[in-house]
């Protein structure tokens, strides 16, 4: 497969579209000019220092590299998780934000190396550091959405959740419509990304394959299974995250527990 080599000079043509958009937010004072050139400038330079990154860990090829780094990227997305929401928890936020982060990711990840790569091709960095890229960040998304959902919506329905634990439910059943209006928040994303892919998107580990050189049907097959997956491990992210949040909400007197919250 054959990439097709890009210079600074493509980058800033490309940039030329978001001098446009900044512009266009000088001119109707929306004040996002600022935050997308920082966005923008924070994105190159994350970009541009990932790459000197893996071409070390690649030219090396050994496996404490790779799981040093696969690590890394697990806390930083377990701490981005963890920051979106408002509302947090006292105690165990990270921790909370970090077992739905990377147990998901985990597991679908071990799916993926059994799919994708043939026997005793071993954990190369090229396929493994990608791919969990690839996983947490969908799983990011679900976990952050998922409990957001829960913290920013308890203390709205806590008269309803009181009224049912009065009633003699448990607390999981008194929750039963908080905790499916969560998770099905955190999974739209990626049914919308599934049901689009193919018709409306080429999505983007088809487009770079097939970019390279890839057969097409090949690339769309990688792509069927890499979707399945994320779906799969986002949806048991959302789960995870929300079954999280709401255990540190009570206690053994199956007590609603809002006194464990604060604002961000």
């Amino acid at each position: 497969m054959n990439a097709l080599p890009l210079h600074a000079g493509d980058i800033a043509i490309a940039a030329v579209v978001v001098v446009l958009d900044a512009m266009l937010s000088i001119m109707m004072r929306l004040q996002m000019h600022r935050a997308l050139a920082i966005a923008s400038l924070r994105m190159v330079v994350q970009l541009v220092a990932l790459g000197f990154i893996l071409r070390t860990v690649f030219a090396v090829d050994a496996a404490w590299l790779t799981a040093t780094l696969v690590l890394a990227m697990t806390l930083a997305a377990a701490r981005e998780a963890a920051a979106r929401p408002r509302q947090r928890l006292h105690r165990g936020h990270f921790v909370a934000s970090l077992t739905s982060v990377a147990a998901p990711s985990l597991l679908t990840c071990l799916f993926a190396l059994v799919c994708l790569l043939p026997a005793g091709a071993g954990w190369p960095p090229q396929f493994v550091i990608p791919v969990v890229g690839i996983l947490l960040g969908n799983v990011l998304n679900a976990v952050s959405i998922g409990m957001t959902g829960v913290l920013e919506s308890v203390t709205q329905d806590a008269p309803a959740i009181e009224a049912r634990l009065l009633l003699g439910h448990t607390f999981r059943t008194a929750t039963g419509e908080l905790q499916r209006r969560a998770v099905r928040r955190a999974m739209v994303p990626l049914v919308n990304q599934m049901s689009a892919a193919g018709i409306i998107t080429m999505p983007g580990i088809m487009t770079g394959q097939v970019l390279a050189g890839m057969d097409p049907l090949q690339a769309a097959t990688y792509q069927i299974v890499l979707m399945l997956l994320l779906a799969g491990g986002s949806g048991l992210a959302a789960i995870l995250s929300v079954r999280l949040v709401l255990g540190r909400l009570t206690d053994e007197r199956q007590r609603l527990r809002l006194d464990r919250l604060s604002d961000g």
